[in-house]
């Protein structure tokens, strides 16, 4: 990390490299080739963000600094913030979208759904979703797109039990969701998908209001009553969690398979172990890997502070290049490959800080569920595509193949 600290040289910002950057054809699992230059350069790097210019963070250890930093804000009322609130107020502040205190408080409220514990009891549901979703993309016969009939349905199963969403409503939520990590979608159709979504889930906690069961959004009602919290903070968060809980792990299941296809000596290595410490490890250094979480990632100065030997001014947007930072020698030694027995715990693929991802034990439990039974199941699995052909999601906040066309 740089210990001198330098001032933004005026720029022309037309001239600025846009974020995120594009990803070479025939390396999909890698970076950006310009993140390398970016974390050895001094500073920070200036760049566009949908026309917008910020500082990117590219270096792992200016990247735990500043999401650590309370003089960087996360809270999209910040001036600054380069993500609009929702306007009106149709739609509540998201915890994810708030400082502390008050992103403590609401959080802590969530937490106890998502304990290490309580997930590991939730392998046998996991594993029956997986189950299902296997055999019924084996039943629709060879060849198949693993993301709609496996990597999707999985996590969104799965989300949509702990939150008491119907199932049957996933056509709708991921559909509007879609559009929300959409970092190409513009403001009208992001309000428009935003306010479906939310009106979705106001109709939702209305019915569980009258009719509780056992699921997190039922459990946070009782909250209301009790005068905690407001019930657009329920529907909010829940909206928060419902896309979140199924967009990045459908993602890494279907980038986790493609990039063990293209090594099938590390793919061999999670298939034929009896050792679920084997698994989870290789799990951890996927996540490192592959880094799905390419952009959203933002921070606004409200005073002005030095990050990484760089001054941001107060008001100056950030954001958090994870992919740059994962793949940075000074966290892991020759971080351009993968080693499915390399430990990697600590890395940046859930964030760092107060506001890491709060979903991460679930996905965690989803991937060393899903992978390995996948792997198994299907030990002929190869792709039905050359792999230069597949179209890749660089205009998402999640990176990953729009289709998977695999083959057994």
């Amino acid at each position: 990390m740089s210990t001198t600290t330098r001032r933004a040289d005026p720029v022309d910002h037309t001239e600025l490299p846009p974020f995120p950057g594009v990803r070479s054809a025939r390396c999909p699992f890698d970076p950006p080739t310009d993140y390398a230059a970016w974390r050895e350069g001094e500073g920070l790097r200036r760049a566009l963000w949908r026309g917008e210019p910020m500082w990117v963070v590219s270096r792992f250890a200016d990247i735990r600094e500043a999401l650590g930093d309370p003089r960087l804000s996360a809270d999209d009322r910040t001036p600054g913030f380069p993500v609009p609130a929702p306007a009106g107020s149709e739609v509540a502040q998201s915890f994810v979208r708030m400082d502390d205190p008050e992103h403590i408080r609401l959080r802590r409220m969530l937490t106890g759904e998502f304990t290490v514990k309580r997930m590991e009891r939730l392998r046998p549901l996991i594993q029956e979703q997986v189950d299902h979703f296997l055999e019924q993309m084996i039943s629709q016969r060879s060849p198949a797109d693993l993301v709609s009939a496996y990597a999707f349905p999985i996590p969104s199963m799965v989300i949509s039990l702990m939150l008491g969403v119907p199932y049957e409503d996933h056509e709708h939520f991921q559909e509007h969701s879609a559009t929300i990590v959409r970092s190409d979608a513009t403001e009208e159709e992001k309000q428009a998908a935003t306010m479906a979504l939310a009106g979705y889930m106001y109709e939702l906690a209305a019915r569980k209001q009258h009719e509780p069961a056992d699921d997190l959004i039922s459990r946070q009602l009782q909250r209301v009553a009790a005068g905690e919290i407001s019930h657009d903070t329920v529907v909010v968060n829940g909206m928060a969690l419902l896309v979140a809980g199924h967009e990045t792990t459908a993602n890494m299941i279907a980038l986790s398979t493609l990039a063990l296809l293209e090594q099938p000596d590390e793919l061999a290595r999670i298939r034929d172990t009896d050792d679920p410490a084997v698994v989870a490890n290789a799990v951890e250094e996927l996540l490192r890997y592959l880094t799905i979480v390419q952009d959203g990632i933002f921070r606004v100065a409200t005073e002005d502070v030095t990050v990484g030997g760089q001054l941001v001014r107060a008001g100056e947007a950030l954001l958090m290049n994870l992919p740059a930072g994962n793949r940075d020698a000074t966290f892991s030694a020759t971080p351009d490959t993968f080693d499915a027995d390399r430990t990697t715990r600590g890395h940046l693929a859930f964030g760092y800080g107060t506001h890491q991802c709060l979903g991460q034990p679930l996905a965690r439990v989803e991937l060393q569920i899903a992978l390995p039974a996948l792997l198994r199941r299907l030990p002929d699995l190869r792709l039905a595509m050359p792999l230069d052909q597949i179209a890749f999601r660089n205009n998402t906040i999640t990176y990953g193949p729009h289709v998977l066309p695999v083959a057994w």
